[in-house]
């Protein structure tokens, strides 16, 4: 029953996905001629070419990428990939004839439409799919070739699409494809990984201050502090390495206390995404 539970959920997340996907296309990025990438960025190019809807030429692209995936890893691996593409074409040809563009200024497509599809793709991405596209080639091609990683067939495939819109279309509109890119691309990370809302402090100070440093963390913040004992290896004296994670509203106060105590404490600070444990969230259960 769990497991079902699910299940349900990824695949209602993968809808959403697909048709927040399809918003951000006939929206923003189709009508101005954005292609940021991906098949439906080289699917825009040929809309624009030859009149056919971007939904067709989308599954005519990946069908064969399709294909490809069931056979090499497997139906299991590559069945939300293939509910996400379907949908996702599906939408583009429901939803384009009552979409009206939202917008003819190319910058504001770009952000606009790149943000919406970054938070579609990212819910795909969270429910073990995707929409397809270039993903899918990438995939296989590593799958194929371990030399490199996923990440560098993306940035090869999407290179191209935008080479490819420089010019069918302009130089200036691959430059807006590619701020549209940019920005999905950090929604993404967004919605897989969660806003920075955590800070982690490395507090590098003598062994003698730790003590004291660590009671009024304590004291004051109620956070936990872990020491780890270090060596200064200009100086050969040990000193010692104080581990501590804070919300972001706490960091003040945290290298307040710091400096109240020793003046001299090398502290280096981070932006943390995922934490969790004693006073942070639980982390999601495994499927």
């Amino acid at each position: 029953m769990r497991r079902f539970a699910y299940i349900l959920e990824d695949v209602l997340m993968i809808t959403v996905a697909a048709l927040l996907t399809a918003l951000a296309l006939n929206w923003f990025l189709i009508p101005n001629r954005i292609a940021a990438g991906g098949v439906s960025g080289l699917a825009t190019i040929i809309y624009h070419w030859t009149g056919i809807s971007v939904g067709i030429l989308s599954l005519a692209i990946n069908l064969p990428l399709l294909v490809l995936a069931i056979a090499i890893l497997g139906w299991s691996v590559a069945a939300k990939t293939v509910m996400g593409t379907v949908l996702l074409s599906l939408f583009l040809e429901l939803s384009m004839p009552f979409v009206q563009p939202l917008t003819y200024d190319p910058l504001l497509a770009a952000v606009a439409g790149g943000l919406l599809a970054g938070v579609g793709l990212g819910l795909a991405f969270r429910g073990g799919g995707s929409t397809g596209g270039t993903d899918i080639a990438a995939q296989l091609l590593q799958h194929r070739s371990r030399r490199q990683g996923i990440g560098t067939y993306l940035l090869l495939a999407d290179g191209f699409v935008l080479v490819m819109a420089g010019i069918a279309f302009s130089p200036e509109l691959a430059l807006y494809a590619l701020v549209a890119l940019i920005a999905t691309s950090v929604v993404i990370d967004m919605v897989l990984e969660g806003l920075p809302y955590a800070r982690q402090a490395l507090i590098i100070i003598s062994p003698e201050k730790a003590t004291e440093v660590s009671q009024a963390i304590f004291k004051h913040l109620e956070r936990g502090v872990t020491a780890l004992p270090s060596k200064g290896m200009y100086t050969q004296t040990d000193r010692c390495t104080l581990l501590v994670v804070v919300v972001r509203g706490e960091l003040r106060l945290l290298t307040d206390l710091v400096a109240r105590v020793d003046p001299t404490a090398f502290v280096i600070i981070s932006d943390i995404r995922t934490v969790y444990g004693e006073g942070f969230d639980q982390p999601r259960r495994i499927k």
